[in-house]
């Protein structure tokens, strides 16, 4: 068997299907007509995976799968030792940012703050000497201040659109965010000529 490529399931995996089919690397079936979690490639040559993405990280770094690609937020939550970020693939571009209710003033004192990007937002605020409460929570971010829950968030932002819709606004940047490609560093050095094949082949589609 060749590669196996862990990919995260939802819009990174819609965005990125195209880029791999077109590097040559495209399923055998179509994964919204099946409940399958591991298919061939139509080559029969490698094995593509689709998971939860916090899960496409452990995979690489544990060595079940030989590379990933996964949103850049995601490895700021999961950082780890056992692979390397290979590639910045362009897609699925935003930011990572604090928001705020319009007009309130978060520059002093302590803050509770409401994310599920628990590990950025700590090292974000601790990085300014801030003195944070951080709130974990898995959605709906942006009514957590409006609920006297937290002073402010830290979500991903696109076009803004939701914040502005619930009264706040975009403040300080923490990350850039895409997907990227990882590789797992032991299939670095043992299968090289193959790993370096699958990121030229997905550069080369690149705009």
């Amino acid at each position: 068997m060749g590669l196996t490529i862990a990919l995260n399931r939802g819009r990174i995996l819609k965005e990125c299907l195209p880029l791999i089919t077109a590097a040559g690397y495209a399923p055998a079936e179509r994964f919204e007509d099946s409940r399958k979690l591991v298919f061939p490639t139509v080559d029969g040559a490698h094995r593509l995976i689709v998971m939860r993405g916090a899960d496409v990280p452990t995979y690489v770094e544990y060595g079940a799968a030989d590379v990933g690609i996964v949103g850049k937020d995601t490895l700021l939550e999961h950082p780890g030792a056992g692979y390397y970020e290979r590639l910045d693939l362009g897609l699925g571009r935003c930011r990572l940012m604090t928001a705020a209710p319009r007009g309130v003033d978060i520059s002093r004192g302590p803050l509770r703050v409401a994310t599920k990007f628990t590990q950025s937002a700590r090292r974000w605020f601790e990085s300014q000497g801030r003195q944070v409460e951080i709130i974990p929570l898995s959605g709906a971010m942006e009514i957590a201040p409006l609920m006297d829950l937290a002073d402010c968030i830290v979500d991903i932002v696109d076009t803004g659109s939701t914040l502005k819709a619930n009264g706040l606004e975009a403040l300080d940047t923490l990350a850039e965010i895409s997907s990227r490609v990882i590789v797992n560093r032991a299939a670095m050095k043992l299968r090289f000529d193959e790993v370096e094949a699958f990121i030229a082949a997905l550069e080369a589609q690149l705009p």
